[in-house]
């Protein structure tokens, strides 16, 4: 497999500049996700302003390394790209992208996938709500936690 690029980001992801690369001779099938700030507003009817990514970053590179390994390990995956935001991303901004091609249309779909509810379950990547009045909240099961790098809490 070529990994074109597994990165944590803190700027803007240019997409069309990503996805130039993503193309294999021999890979049939491209699929990309996309996650962007969603336009949404909370109980009290304030608007979301933006998403304010954290990351324990050598952590969650390591865990996004790890995705990819195994996820080469149950897909033919030719080329690879997973990129995370960290910092403000206002809404209709993309905060990760991932981006695989395979030999058919089918695993494309299937390691993307895969890829992207591993990540979402497995990431230190924690994001808060900033709404149009300045409030604050934490997106729930997202709170910051930095274990150590030894493993312990």
């Amino acid at each position: 497999m070529q990994i074109r690029r597994i990165e944590i980001v803190s700027s803007p992801i240019d997409v069309g500049a990503e996805l130039a690369d993503i193309y294999a001779n021999d890979a049939g099938g491209v699929c990309v996700f996309l996650g962007t700030t969603r336009s949404e507003t909370n109980s009290a009817g304030q608007p979301l302003a933006a998403l304010m990514y954290e990351a324990y970053e050598a952590l969650a590179l390591k865990q996004f390394q790890n995705l990819v390994t195994e996820a080469e390990s149950k897909f033919p995956i030719r080329t690879c790209i997973l990129l995370h935001r960290t910092g403000r991303v206002d809404v209709g901004q993309p905060s990760v992208l991932i981006a695989v091609a395979t030999p058919h249309r089918a695993e494309s779909f299937e390691a993307c996938r895969w890829l992207i509810d591993n990540l979402k379950s497995i990431a230190s990547i924690w994001k808060k709500e900033l709404w149009n009045d300045g409030q604050t909240s934490w997106v729930a099961g997202t709170t910051p936690s930095y274990p150590s790098p030894s493993g312990g809490g």
